[in-house]
């Protein structure tokens, strides 16, 4: 950046203001070109939204409204308005304009009140000053009028958006206008001032600091990016962070701190504006009134502290206060707040640290809404006095492209997502729900999901760390011996049960066997399951799929029955099961076959084989809630495995997960679950059908594969951030498999090429585990050569060769 843009970055507010000025006169000279300087022209324009506010950032819009006072009068100065607007687009600004009369613009219309909203902002730049007169008149009465409709419809449209995020500041990449306590913030807060003409001083310099702050940033952010670009992503945090002599995750923290001004500011504003005394929402928030004791009064759906003095010198009020929220799950007034904040040092020296303080912990952990009281810990620095080893979490940025929020949010999410089971309208939710019931001690599990990441950040590994971090904690609050075991179990092997989801095939018997060892208890288990279902979906919203979920409790079930001594065969026998007598395909399949199908796709796939025997390829093609279920009959040949994978990438599809079965007649039974992130197949029926046709047409050899994948690789040219390469083979864990684990940069083909490593190595993949986490392919396969395992020198040829294929086609298919 040249020094004079680092200087408007300094002073942000200073700069948006001279841009808008600078505007102002090409726009105004413009107009009188186009309309004359005449004063009473019939047509005036008006500068509207952030233009109005003199806000303007480099690449902003420039909002303008032309008033006419007649829509006769629009359509007569049609033209000379689209000629002004191309004038401005030459000029390097990119117009956004509406025309309406004055009558129009005082007319609130429902599902529009984006209008009216930015009538707020207006000022008049030129033309017909009475027509503007006329509607600043109409403009008083219609905001005096219509405010408590535009006072809700505004709060709707602020809590949607707000949502949209999760209603929390805390994300890696945020986007810095739109986020809660971002710049949208900002101006709701503004209009709500102006819609109730009152301005509250509280936080005035706070607030002024932090609208400072957030200018500079999106004044950075246009001139790096040349565009209305607001997503503050990693390379521009460091950009950022070099300008002001500060590193990065510092830097981070100072954001944190501003845009925590910001939400507390806005949502105190819509809570106090947004709510009419007798509506619906007033009616309910009121009763809560009902829940004030002698410590603490609720009022308007806050908590306020009667005696608000005695926070500083009574620790046992402070803990009592953060019970009542976890209770009742009604959040603290921003006085409250304010006085928690104050309260720290006392805080800290009242609190009788000779009596165990887990008994109470545990009662706030246990509560419906933890996250709510945990989080107003946080916010207050009251959580950084029980437990100063989170205090190197607080706001930090672990930097990957599959985590969404920093790890003290995540941290908290995962509590929430616990304690919000019984409520998720997921399907698979009252399973796990179910197992939070059926917990022993749940505050033990709570509590180690506050520290299971708490040595993230220290540049070791973060579960030794962590593990050493948590044990000063547990001493200090005196947990009991029992629960600090189960703690340190879950802390350290908090990882391990996604890794067996992804690494393993959860139909291989020594599989659960395997892992059902290292957990040895039932409790163990169920804690460990849950403790993996609310860390993964705490990483971002979309990242515990259904599918996840499936497999997940699928390890616990297997996890389960092996604890229970449940055992199963290696291979169908034909006659030896009902089911192996009803349908004779399943002769010689892998017992892990009946683990990892219902009778209902046993008969599906039985419906195939007749299909299969005519044609001697069939192909089904399910959609199965999110994702999309492909199965392939075909005889055993090489290069069959590739071929599938390969054609269903060419559609631009995502495979998470493929298994391959044999039977005893040479049948191939290969089983592919995709997803179709552009929604392909759902918008377009027929290309469900051509994907089936082109399938078949590839694996009878009239059409190769590696034109349809050479075709979508010249359309794909993505920049994406550099994956470091893994591979590697492990000949223990599997009694019957060599398994090879896979690490690399996603691409289209990717799959496709290295299984076809495998065939032209004539070794057979027996399952194939695909996960992604960003831009980053997680694949494992489970390989045979002649029926047997690789020997360690042939397996290493292979290791080689994949590396080679992560980044090209492999040897002889070039």
């Amino acid at each position: 950046m040249k020094p004079a843009a680092e200087e408007r970055v300094r002073d942000a507010q200073g700069a948006v203001r001279e841009r808008s000025d600078t505007v102002d006169e090409v726009t105004v000279r413009l107009f009188h070109n186009a309309f004359g300087d005449g004063p009473a022209s019939g047509v005036a324009v008006v500068a509207v939204g952030g233009y109005g506010r003199r806000q303007l950032f480099p690449c902003s819009d420039v909002d303008l409204l032309f008033l006419v006072e007649k829509q006769t009068a629009a359509a007569a100065a049609r033209q000379t308005i689209a000629q002004l607007l191309r004038d401005l687009w030459d000029a390097g600004l990119r117009a956004s304009h509406s025309v309406h009369t004055p009558a129009e613009c005082a007319t609130l219309t429902p599902g529009n009140t984006e209008l009216s909203i930015s009538l707020l902002d207006a000022r008049r730049l030129a033309g017909d000053r009475d027509l503007y007169g006329r509607l600043e008149e109409r403009l008083g009465d219609f905001f005096r009028r219509e405010r408590d409709l535009l006072v809700r419809a505004l709060a709707q449209v602020t809590r949607a958006r707000h949502a949209k995020f999760g209603h929390t500041i805390y994300h890696l990449e945020p986007n810095i206008k739109e986020v809660p306590g971002g710049l949208r913030d900002l101006q709701v807060r503004a209009w709500l001032e102006r819609l109730v003409e009152q301005a509250p001083e509280d936080s005035r310099a706070e607030l002024a600091e932090a609208q400072q702050f957030l200018f500079g940033v999106r004044w950075a952010l246009h001139g790096y990016y040349q565009r209305d670009n607001n997503v503050l992503t990693f390379e521009h945090q460091d950009q950022m962070a070099a300008q002001s002599g500060m590193e990065a995750a510092a830097w981070m923290r100072e954001y944190y701190r501003h845009v925590r001004v910001v939400e507390r500011v806005a949502g105190r504003m819509l809570e106090e504006t947004a709510n009419p005394p007798h509506s619906l929402f007033t009616i309910i928030r009121d009763r809560k009134s009902r829940l004030s004791n002698a410590d603490f009064a609720v009022t308007k759906g806050l908590v306020w502290v009667r005696h608000p003095d005695a926070l500083e010198h009574d620790a046992g009020l402070v803990l009592r206060l953060f019970e009542f929220l976890a209770r009742h799950g009604v959040p603290a007034a921003p006085e409250t707040q304010r006085r928690l904040a104050r309260a720290v040092d006392g805080f800290r020296k009242t609190l009788d640290w000779r009596r165990p303080l887990w008994p109470t912990l545990a009662q706030i952990l246990r509560l419906p809404h933890a996250y709510l009281a945990l989080a107003t810990m946080r916010e207050t620095g009251l959580l950084a006095v029980l437990f100063p080893e989170q205090q190197h979490i607080d706001c930090l940025v672990v930097r990957d492209y599959y985590h969404r929020y920093t790890v003290d949010e995540h941290s908290l999410r995962t509590i929430q997502t616990l304690h919000e089971l019984r409520r998720d309208q997921d399907p698979w939710s009252p399973r796990f729900a179910e197992l939070m019931e059926e917990t022993e001690q749940p505050e033990v599990l709570l509590f180690a999901l506050l520290f299971h990441d708490a040595g993230k950040g220290s540049g070791q590994d973060h579960v030794v760390t962590g593990l050493e971090l948590t044990e000063q904690a547990m001493e200090r609050i005196q947990m009991p011996h029992p629960d600090r075991e189960m703690v340190r179990f879950l802390i350290e092997r908090h990882l391990e049960m996604s890794a067996t989801m992804r690494q393993r095939d959860l139909a291989d018997p020594t599989t659960a066997e395997d892992f059902a060892a290292r957990v040895a208890t039932l409790e163990r288990l169920r804690k460990l399951t849950l403790l993996t279902y609310a860390d993964i979906s705490a990483v971002n919203p979309e990242a515990l799929t259904p599918w996840r979920k499936q497999l997940l409790w699928r390890l616990y079930v297997a996890a389960h029955n092996r604890l229970g001594h449940e055992m199963e065969a290696d291979r169908i026998e034909a006659g030896a099961a009902e089911l192996a007598r009803q349908y004779p395909f399943l002769d010689g399949l892998p017992t892990r076959y009946l683990w990892t199908h219902t009778r209902e796709q046993i008969a599906e796939h039985a419906g195939l084989v007749e299909i299969f025997r005519q044609k001697s390829v069939a192909v089904g093609l399910t959609r199965r809630h999110s994702l999309y279920e492909l199965v392939v009959m075909a005889p055993d040949r090489p290069f069959l495995f590739a071929s599938i994978a390969g054609t269903v990438s060419s559609f631009a599809m995502n495979i998470v997960r493929a298994e391959a079965f044999s039977n005893r007649d040479g049948m191939v039974l290969d089983t592919l679950v995709f997803a179709d992130p552009n929604r392909s197949l759902e918008l377009n029926p027929s290309e469900t059908e051509r994907l089936r046709v082109t399938l078949e047409r590839v694996l009878l050899g009239k059409i190769d594969v590696r034109e349809l994948l050479e075709r979508r690789e010249a359309g794909t040219s993505l920049r994406r951030p550099s994956v470091a390469r893994q591979v590697a083979f492990d000949n223990q864990t599997s009694a019957h498999d060599t398994i090879f684990h896979v690490i690399a940069e996603d691409r289209p083909g990717l799959l496709y090429d290295l299984a076809s490593t495998f065939s032209f190595n004539r070794s057979d993949i027996d399952v194939v585990l695909i996960d992604t986490e960003g831009y980053k392919a997680v694949d494992v396969f489970y390989v045979r050569s002649g029926g047997q395992k690789l020997g360690d020198d042939q397996a290493r040829r292979l290791v080689a060769e994949l590396e080679r294929a992560c980044i090209s086609l492999p040897p002889g298919l070039n």
